[in-house]
């Protein structure tokens, strides 16, 4: 991340564009019964455009992989001590740094466009919190999805596929109480919509800190699973090389 920091840049271009396009263009839904007097739209989507970068940035863990393998970087690492979690899911921790990075400008320039986060530094820590325990799960299972299929056409288009339809079925632009019954149903099992639930309730006004808990702790759960599918997938494909 130190010596291609413009990785950074290129991975904040379109959540800026979303932050600020979709901040603009929606900003009167604020006035729509059920959405919250006094509320700014601005503030509202930070959390949602965090979460969603963080995912889309980690969704491509898997090409990583593959070019590992390509390169042949992989299979001489496996004559090493080193731990197969380690091997497996460094591309993800690294991911988290930069996740990090970015989360922390989005909340930055989120602040310089007049959004206020009532929930302060404790907040802004949840929502950085939030969004690498989001990047862990989807990268662990590029990860693993990698490891299954071994071809970045494969990754590209589950990706593609699932991209959209997971932020789009969540609160990231709307309350999922203005969605449809059937939408709502989905939201309430989406893990992105437990991250940016997590961050927006974080940065509110009298922060519901057992929800924040809840939801965290669901990502934690989840997080935990998709790094072990990972690593067992690798075992597999370590056994037949």
């Amino acid at each position: 991340m130190i010596r291609q920091p413009a990785f950074i840049a290129v991975g904040l271009v379109q959540p800026v564009i979303w932050l600020f396009l979709f901040g603009q263009l929606f900003r009167k839904v604020v006035d729509i019964p059920g959405f919250g007097a006094g509320a700014s739209y601005l503030a509202y989507l930070i959390p949602g455009i965090v979460a969603m970068s963080a995912m889309n940035g980690n969704m491509w863990a898997g090409m990583n992989s593959m070019e590992e393998i390509d390169r042949g970087t992989l299979n001489r690492f496996l004559v090493s001590p080193a731990r197969r979690v380690a091997l497996m899911n460094a591309n993800v921790v690294e991911q988290a740094v930069t996740t990090t990075v970015q989360t922390v400008i989005i909340l930055v320039l989120g602040l310089a466009g007049g959004a206020r986060y009532p929930g302060g530094a404790a907040g802004a820590a949840v929502v950085i919190v939030a969004s690498i325990l989001i990047g862990a799960v989807f990268g662990a299972l590029s990860n693993t999805v990698g490891m299954l299929v071994r071809q970045r056409e494969a990754i590209i288009g589950i990706n593609v596929f699932f991209m959209l339809p997971l932020t789009f079925l969540s609160s990231a632009f709307l309350p999922a109480t203005l969605m449809p019954g059937w939408m709502q149903g989905i939201a309430k099992c989406n893990p992105l919509n437990w991250a940016v639930q997590a961050g927006r309730m974080a940065l509110s006004t009298g922060t519901d800190w057992a929800g924040v808990a809840l939801r965290g702790g669901g990502l934690l759960a989840l997080a935990v699973v998709c790094v072990t599918l990972s690593v067992a997938t690798f075992r597999s494909y370590q056994k037949s090389v």
